[in-house]
């Protein structure tokens, strides 16, 4: 994942849990001082600040409450950057990450996979020995370059290589990040020699706010997420990237293996055997076009697939 909204349910245990760990120390380096997992010790379940991460946040730490496990909540963290490294050095025991960025931004920047199967198998090998990846899912929510149809009329774009002789006069609206990331604007101008005229830097959590920048021509073209219902509800249309800058992007547990135990692992694998991008696209919807709470999307998708009673 991604715009601003958040349930208010949601948000409060939000703020509660930051309020609980937060402030550096021992602490927020050492979460699992205090709580259980099976030897009695709390599982800290991580997210990024977008709604999209958060849910799936909440989806782990419900599915893992489900298996009498307990858990501490630490979601709105920030981009991968920031929360990483507390992954690694056991801050955080649980995160759902995206698989090729995770690789292509946190652990090769020079790596050159683009598909499920070469992602993990690098991961694998290359991840630090605190950590490791559980079960991906088929669910995948890759990055994209999105424009309006007006937009894709006026200059006749299918693909991001038709970008190339007019992209000097748009400008590209995205997360701040995205301008120095492979897959991003360095990926953009090596791959396909696209440089965009403008880059309009937002937070990654202000989605909506991109959103309508595109929709009022503010930018003429955004990093949007493909499981932005957006895209579909604003009849949005997302270049085609046959060069495959854009890896794949499965979503999948990242943990500190410390924290967690055969029963932890069981209830994120029942989630990622579970987990669509159909069923990612329509909790999406729920969330931000219905406004539905976090927890309660969580909720019902879980039961609806039967992970839990």
């Amino acid at each position: 994942m991604r715009g601003t909204y958040r349930g208010a349910a949601f948000a409060l245990i939000t703020a509660l849990t930051l309020t609980a760990c937060g402030g550096g120390g021992d602490s927020d380096d050492n979460p699992l001082a205090e709580g259980g997992d099976g030897s009695g010790k709390s599982i800290v379940v991580g997210s990024a600040n977008f709604p999209e991460n958060q849910l799936l946040a909440e989806i782990y730490a419900q599915a893992l409450e489900d298996k009498g496990l307990k858990v501490t909540r630490k979601f709105d963290i920030g981009a991968r950057e920031v929360y990483y490294d507390q992954v690694v050095k056991g801050g955080i025991s649980v995160f759902p990450e995206y698989n090729g960025a995770l690789l292509s931004v946190a652990v090769d920047k020079n790596s050159t996979a683009t598909s499920t199967e070469d992602i993990n198998a690098e991961l694998k090998e290359k991840l630090p020995s605190s950590v490791e990846i559980l079960d991906s899912a088929a669910a995948e929510d890759k990055d994209s370059v999105t424009v309006t149809a007006e937009t894709a009329a006026k200059y006749d774009l299918k693909t991001l290589a038709d970008l190339k002789p007019v992209a000097g006069d748009l400008t590209l609206g995205a997360g701040s990040e995205f301008k120095t990331r492979v897959q991003g604007g360095v990926g953009l101008e090596k791959v396909y020699g696209v440089k965009f005229g403008k880059f309009q830097p937002l937070d990654a959590g202000a989605q909506s706010t991109l959103v309508k920048l595109l929709k009022d021509d503010k930018v003429q073209a955004a990093n949007l997420y493909t499981t932005d219902p957006a895209i579909v509800a604003d009849k949005l249309v997302v270049l085609e990237d046959p060069k495959n800058l854009f890896s794949s992007q499965n979503v999948t547990p990242l943990v500190y293996k410390a924290a967690m135990d055969d029963k932890a692992k069981e209830a994120l694998n029942a989630v990622s055997a579970k987990l669509t991008t159909e069923d990612l696209l329509e909790m999406m919807k729920k969330l931000v076009n219905d406004k539905e709470d976090a927890d309660t999307v969580a909720e019902d998708w879980l039961t609806s697939a039967g992970i839990v009673s």
